[in-house]
């Protein structure tokens, strides 16, 4: 890849003098920052370890000794997209870092996507733990140390550039690595779908996983927070996590608008429209829709879960934004399901208000009490509907119902227009979905299309109990 040098003179030290700046305010303060440091450690270590498992009060003190090794250089990391597509990225810079034998700096999140999120890694996970945890592996600081940054500022300079996406190691250790042994520092500007998920050493795919499930845990608040719904929900018996993808923005970016007034279709188009990096903008409402292409409606979503006989005394909290539509959307969920809650509502808004306003912190809560799930059931398949079931998985293939959104409206349409009853329509529903709960299966593998294939951490087999042939 040729040098990119997309940093002038002047953006350079804009960038590093406030880098310095808050340094020398991190040394001004370095005693207290230590103590309370320690005590937050010590505090930790009262509250759980790795995936959310409790530790004794040692466990800080029982690490694995630190790794030693000669570094090759720094790696910097701007992570892009929303909260998992963020984290599944920094699983992949850590496995990358530590077989390149190169110092990470802890990664800078998105905050310039749709969602418009200001919050830092330290605001949503816990970056004292991340470190701490993974020690033996792979070195990680907080920030670039004062040679290698003044050494940028000197230069006017900083190498970066975006990794080519779904590479192998092969690509991490011939074409990055000279590139950080050149430059010292090198800065990634993408983090998303950089590694493959097939075709990597087994010892770099577990590290993917330490990652995701055992160092990143969520900050203390973002924790303790959603601990508490999880409790409130387990008080009152059994829970179905609904993850209902119908916000306005997702109907506005997919062109789905079945069930919508004209008004609304007019309104979702419109958005569409107003923002550039959605690239498609005429789309074929029902032909995506027969496609599967749609998140399922409310509505559709009912009579699946109603056609799979699930529970209608169960609480099913939805774990979403806003619904477009609101209440008028939801009143046949209601009432099939008259136990709909959402952490809204299981809250008093004094626990939600530091959160507000935050959108991945609010998705970090939902993901949590989505892992924690009776049975967790995606209507999409998006980023966060992947990668929890990854983490079900590894938990132990808890139970996920992967709704199969072709079939759903294929047979929705024909129950509702009479061309099933409902014994056939139920039936042929259970049918569909007969392989869809979560069962431990192969990931599948295409080879040349990466999009196409099982996500790694979608089915992260390398880490679970081996299947037999």
């Amino acid at each position: 890849m040729n040098k990119i040098y997309y940093m002038n003179m002047i953006k350079a030290e804009k960038k590093l003098r406030i880098a310095m700046f808050k340094n020398l305010a991190t040394r001004l303060t370095g005693a207290f920052l230590a103590l309370c440091i320690l005590f937050q450690l010590r505090a930790l270590a009262g509250r759980g370890g790795p995936g959310g498992a409790d530790v004794d009060a040692d466990f800080y003190k029982s690490l694995p000794p630190e790794r030693i090794y000669e570094s090759n250089g720094y790696l910097m990391i701007s992570s892009n997209g929303g909260l998992n597509q963020m984290r599944s990225g920094i699983c992949d810079m850590v496995a990358i870092a530590r077989f390149l034998n190169v110092t990470l700096i802890v990664p800078e999140l998105d905050n310039t996507s749709f969602w418009n999120d200001q919050s830092q890694f330290a605001n949503i996970f816990n970056v004292d733990y991340f470190i701490a945890s993974l020690r033996d592996e792979v070195k990680i600081l907080k920030l670039l140390p004062e040679d290698p940054k003044q050494k940028i500022i000197d230069t006017g300079s900083l190498y970066s550039m975006a990794p080519v996406s779904w590479s192998n190691m092969s690509y991490y250790y011939n074409k990055i690595l000279p590139k950080i042994k050149s430059f010292e520092v090198l800065q990634l500007t993408k983090s998303d779908a950089r590694l493959a998920n097939n075709g990597i050493p087994e010892e770099v795919q577990k590290l993917r996983c330490r990652v995701n499930y055992q160092a990143l845990r969520f900050a203390p608040p973002i924790e303790k927070l959603a601990k508490k719904i999880v409790r409130i929900l387990k008080q009152n018996g059994q829970f179905l996590v609904l993850h209902l993808r119908y916000e306005m923005d997702m109907l506005a970016f997919s062109g789905c608008n079945e069930g919508c007034s004209a008004q609304e279709i007019q309104e979702l188009t419109a958005m569409r429209y107003a923002y550039p990096w959605w690239k498609v903008k005429e789309i074929d409402s029902d032909k995506v829709r027969q496609e599967g292409l749609c998140p399922l409606t409310p509505e559709e979503t009912t009579l699946a879960l109603q056609a799979l006989d699930i529970d209608p005394k169960i609480q099913i909290y939805i774990a979403a934004g806003d619904i477009y539509g609101g209440e008028r959307r939801l009143a046949s969920m209601r009432k099939a399901f008259p136990r709909l809650v959402k952490k809204e509502t299981l809250l008093r808004e004094s626990d939600l208000a530091p959160f507000m306003n935050h959108s991945n912190q609010m998705a970090a809560l939902d993901y949590h009490v989505a892992v924690e799930a009776d049975i967790f059931a995606p209507t999409y398949g998006g980023n966060m509907a992947k990668v929890v079931e990854g983490h079900r998985r590894f938990l132990g293939h808890r139970k996920t119902i992967l709704l199969d959104r072709k079939a759903i409206v294929g047979l929705v349409d024909r129950y509702k227009n009479g061309g099933l009853s409902w014994e056939e329509f139920s039936t042929a529903v259970k049918e569909a979905h007969s392989d869809k709960m979560g069962q431990p299966t192969r990931r599948l593998e295409i080879p040349g299309k990466p999009k196409d294939e099982d996500y790694f951490y979608t089915n992260p087999q390398e880490c679970l109990p081996q299947l037999e042939d």
